[in-house]
């Protein structure tokens, strides 16, 4: 069962790296639930293996192009952010004392802080694309303007999956041109 929840978030966040155009830099935000990628609600059954599962088909990817993963906490943190520092320094945020816990914190945000060479705590980042596994709620983490994007992987497990990118803000009125390659 692990091999294919790995699986699964492994095809689901290539098919994110491609259509949102990352490069190295970027930020990529993850909310997970362990609990619904089970099949249980939110908190009820939260599980390390399976977000070791999810991690180890997640973060490699992100790390060899040189891309960030930014972890978000459950609800009991107040969606905190769980990232590299120097991710956190990219964007100026000031750390935030707090050490994730499967039940405070969640089970994802808890492997990503063991992981990670450098973890930080922040309560907020602006990331140029995530995914959201259970739908635990990633755009208060995105940067203003999202676009959703349909993945062929529509599930990681017994959790619904969604994704999105960002865009630069389209300004002006209708004599504007836009530069097509900021889409």
């Amino acid at each position: 069962m692990y091999e294919e929840i790995t699986e699964q978030a492994r095809q689901a966040v290539l098919e994110i790296i491609e259509k949102a155009k990352l490069k190295e830099g970027d930020i990529f935000v993850t909310g997970c639930s362990s609990s619904t990628v089970s099949g249980k609600s939110f908190g009820s059954a939260s599980s390390m293996e399976i977000a070791q599962a999810i991690f180890d088909g997640i973060y490699p990817e992100l790390k060899s192009r040189g891309i960030y993963l930014a972890a978000q906490c459950c609800e009991h943190l107040n969606r905190a952010i769980i990232t590299e520092k120097a991710a956190a320094e990219k964007q100026n945020r000031e750390e935030v004392n707090v050490v994730p816990q499967p039940k405070a914190g969640g089970s994802f945000a808890t492997i990503t802080y063991r992981t990670l060479e450098h973890p930080a705590a922040v309560e907020h980042i602006k990331a140029d694309a995530g995914i959201d596994i259970g739908g635990v709620l990633i755009g208060m983490h995105l940067k203003e303007v999202a676009v959703p994007l349909t993945l062929t992987v529509k599930r990681i497990g017994e959790a619904n999956v969604t994704s999105a990118r960002t865009r630069a803000k389209f300004i002006g009125g209708e004599r504007a041109v836009y530069d097509d390659s900021m889409k």
